[in-house]
């Protein structure tokens, strides 16, 4: 019997999946559950296992755009599966090779030069029109030298008289999760009104809380006590304050959320990725770090599933891991706010009337004015920074060890 495998549905809002790479190759004989391609969707990387054993016949190339639904390979699952091969009788005779026929060379014919030598198509000139690019510097390769649509998309602009050295380039086809990606940070540049304001937070309090107790946290946990633990814990203590930033716009309402999904960027192999820790609000700081600790983990891995990064009522990113001091980054739509997290440089700070030197860390919270005033979006930004500035007053509620679970 013939099996037709199918792409399953990774998620509600996929219509399809791009291959991304084949595992097995044509004619193999497949395990059931083994892993036979890797698909691209606009939101992960996902395997697609054999749903039965027998010899596969592939129905699709790499870098096919595969709608869901659509039959990718065959499995004759009545094909038994092959003994490992031994000896010479398994080798096949080699064909005898024949001398190729030396022939004559060719004269090349010049090309003959009419009117149309060096002039674009209609559709030739629109392309190289939008790409900035003159015909005289372009080479038809059609009729008498005319100058076609696939001439104008491979044109490309003069980078100048080379003075030499190495001059050479090279292309390669952007995932459908990077494609997805750039729509979405475009569609978020022209379709909000998106803002960006900004804050210092003097580290010291929470410089003290780790080097304190760091070691007994992991020792009992297993996990480290990150700075990403204290972030969550004072965005939440925001968004409760400010619910406007916990909400998006949908058609001519607008939904405000009664929890805390707060998605976390990572920088995944395939491009940037965004795992959602649910129900935020309902965590500790143990439970924030295993949970930042374990999807962090599968992103990186290529292991994230397209549920673990659906939703999200807020965004947290830290450019700071790279070394960024300073950034305004975009909304993840339709969120209406993300806040960046930065490097942590010594500056110099007033403290109590005298010049001190602190770890400092500039913030920023991006948001959508179209919801959310400059009134809330400045509150919101100031309370994370209160927040982060007397963490054992606002988020442990004056009780280390209890909050910490030690």
């Amino acid at each position: 019997m013939v099996l037709e495998m199918k792409v399953p549905s990774p998620g509600e809002s996929i219509t399809e999946v791009e291959i991304a790479e084949w595992l097995v190759e044509d004619g193999d004989y497949v395990e059931k559950d083994q892993a036979i391609a890797e698909v691209d969707s606009d939101k992960a990387t996902l395997e697609l296992p054999a749903e039965e054993s027998g010899i596969i016949t592939l129905k699709a190339e790499v870098g096919d755009a595969v709608a869901v639904g659509e039959v990718v390979c065959l499995i004759d699952t009545s094909a038994e599966k092959p003994e490992g091969s031994s000896g010479a009788s398994d080798k096949k005779e080699e064909p005898k090779k024949e001398e190729p026929k030396k022939e004559a060379p060719k004269k090349e014919e010049p090309k003959k030069e009419t009117y149309a030598s060096g002039t674009p198509s209609p559709a030739a000139k629109k392309i190289l029109d939008e790409k900035g690019i003159d015909s005289s510097s372009v080479s038809g390769s059609g009729k008498d030298g005319r100058i076609t649509k696939d001439d104008a998309v491979k044109a490309v602009p003069s980078m100048g008289t080379p003075t030499g050295g190495n001059r050479g380039e090279s292309r390669s086809k952007l995932s459908m999760l990077r494609r997805k990606v750039a729509e979405r940070l475009v569609s978020a540049k022209n379709e909000t009104a998106m803002l960006t304001t900004f804050n210092e937070v003097d580290m010291s309090a929470i410089f003290e809380l780790r080097n304190q107790y760091k070691e007994e946290f992991k020792n009992k946990h297993g996990v480290s006590l990150g700075f990403m633990s204290f972030f969550t814990k004072a965005v939440i203590r925001a968004l409760e304050m400010y619910p406007a930033v916990n909400s998006m716009i949908d058609g001519k309402e607008m939904i405000t959320y009664e929890f805390c999904d707060i998605s976390i960027a990572v920088s995944g192999p395939k491009g940037l990725m965004v795992p959602v820790i649910r129900n935020a609000e309902n965590l500790t700081f143990r439970g924030i770090e295993s949970e930042v600790k374990r999807l962090a983990i599968r992103a990186r891995e290529g292991e994230i599933t397209v549920d673990e990064m659906t939703g999200g009522t807020f965004t947290i990113t830290n450019g700071g891991v790279f070394g960024s001091m300073l950034s305004t980054p975009i909304i993840n739509p339709p969120q209406s706010g993300i806040l960046g997290m930065h490097n942590i440089v010594e500056r110099a700070i007033v403290r109590d009337g005298a010049i001190a030197i602190a770890p400092v860390m500039y913030v920023a919270l991006s948001y959508d004015h179209r919801i959310i005033d400059g009134k809330e979006s400045v509150g919101f930004l100031v309370a994370v920074k209160e927040a982060l500035e007397s963490p054992e007053e606002l988020l442990m509620d004056g009780n280390v060890k209890k909050a910490l679970e030690l």
